[in-house]
């Protein structure tokens, strides 16, 4: 018995110390995807909730996953984002990520180099947001909250195959995007 699925043995004996282990393990990573796909900390935040919130149902019901826990939590906060986006759709893709030159003054960058970095980040959010949807939800899976191919296929129920012509197919499609230059509409 892998260490995982030990810890999933004790949560559906309603563990206190394995629930706890699973949501501090998991609940970080969980926000930082939920955030990429929303770009609203509310949102983001409910997203979590709720994966857990769903979680604990089917432990409580007597089923839940065997194995692969963390593909598992991914594939249910997926669902919830895909229900929230049919129901209210936000905003593309949104850079989250802390400010790395925010610490000390004199590491902040010039405002050339700052254009530039926002000007990429930007660039690259608007290509994300041209792609199919199963194709920026492997990239970002894969690239952004680095998991493993096997991980990302258990999370989008696919094959390892599937998983890398959808990785293929995404960065190409976004190199495309990106050489004919974002807002251009292909005229």
């Amino acid at each position: 018995m892998t260490q995982e699925e030990d810890l999933l043995s004790r949560a559906k004996a309603w563990d206190q110390a394995a629930l706890a282990k699973i949501y501090d393990r998991y609940n970080t990573e969980l926000y930082a995807y939920a955030i990429k796909w929303v770009g609203n900390p509310g949102l983001a935040e409910e997203c979590v909730a709720e994966t857990f919130y769903r979680f604990l149902d089917v432990l409580r019901r007597g089923k839940g996953p065997d194995r692969y826990l963390r593909a598992y939590l991914y594939r249910t906060a997926h669902n919830w984002l895909v229900d929230q986006h049919k129901q209210r759709p936000t905003a593309n893709l949104q850079d989250v990520t802390e400010n790395p030159h925010a610490t000390v003054e004199s590491d902040e960058p010039s405002p050339l180099e700052a254009t530039l970095h926002n000007s990429r980040v930007t660039e690259t959010e608007a290509a994300l947001s041209q792609i199919t949807a199963d194709q920026r939800q492997a990239l970002i899976l894969r690239f952004i909250e680095g998991l493993s191919l096997k991980e990302v296929a258990r999370v989008m129920e696919r094959s390892v195959g599937a998983i890398k012509g959808l990785q293929h197919r995404g960065l190409a499609a976004m190199r495309r995007v990106l050489e004919r230059g974002v807002g251009d509409d292909g005229n």
